[in-house]
């Protein structure tokens, strides 16, 4: 029991799981944004995923599915890259099966630990069911790909040059600054909220969460977790 507990802890971290794993998410997302009119798409870009489009943009590559197309040929080149160890990590289909059941878990935990904060890490509309779900989906992969795998590993990877830390101390601060820089995220744009700091240091917070989960189970499920949780708190707006 405790050697598949390990062996599942094992192979749901692997980069190869993430992307079979957030392919779903990633094509629902799409086909939301396809489903929608050319007036909503400013709306329902997640803030992430335009940040990472004019970012592109700087080098040339433009066009408004251009991020999906570069966010899937990354996904490639992982999964190639890890062939040569598909004997370690063998292709289990249950083991999807337990990474949304435990995604759901962590889901419910955020969403515990956030509701009494009085704070929505996105702005809904009940009217806008498609939309909404869009925007919670897109949150999780985007918003999880630029200030969880992007960040950290960068933050991570200049701590490390210039400071003599031990690995867990980098890491730490790695995911303390990129907490900080999720939380601004939401107060800049066009659809930003109005700075407050209590709202800042819930957001914060929840990045630290979010950033520890990415740690010990990478990025599905934290993907998966951040978009399931999203789509509890509009369910929750929707009834209310």
């Amino acid at each position: 029991m405790i050697l598949n507990l390990i062996i599942y802890l094992r192979y749901t971290r692997s980069p190869l799981y993430s992307f079979l794993f957030t392919l779903p998410l990633f094509i629902i997302y799409e086909i939301g944004l396809l489903l929608s009119t050319s007036e909503d798409l400013s709306y329902l870009r997640n803030g992430a995923d335009a940040l990472m489009r004019k970012m592109l943009s700087i080098f040339g590559i433009a066009g408004l599915f251009w991020i999906s197309g570069v966010f899937l040929f990354g996904f490639l080149i992982i999964y190639f890259f890890q062939k040569y160890s598909w004997n370690e990590y063998e292709i289990k289909s249950g083991y999807f099966l337990s990474m949304v059941l435990e995604s759901t878990i962590w889901s419910y935990v955020l969403f515990i630990l956030m509701s009494n904060m009085h704070v929505l890490l996105m702005v809904t509309n009940s009217y806008r069911v498609i939309q909404n779900v869009t925007l919670a989906i897109g949150a999780g992969i985007y918003e999880e790909i630029l200030f969880r795998v992007i960040l950290i590993f960068l933050f991570n990877y200049a701590f490390a040059l210039v400071f003599r830390w031990n690995k867990y101390l980098n890491t730490g601060i790695s995911i303390v600054f990129a907490s900080i820089f999720f939380s601004l995220f939401h107060f800049i744009g066009e659809f930003g909220d109005f700075f407050s700091f209590n709202i800042f240091m819930i957001r914060f917070l929840a990045g630290i969460a979010l950033g520890i989960l990415y740690y010990f189970r990478g990025f599905g499920i934290t993907a998966w977790t951040h978009s399931l949780y999203d789509l509890i708190v509009l369910t929750r707006i929707t009834i209310q």
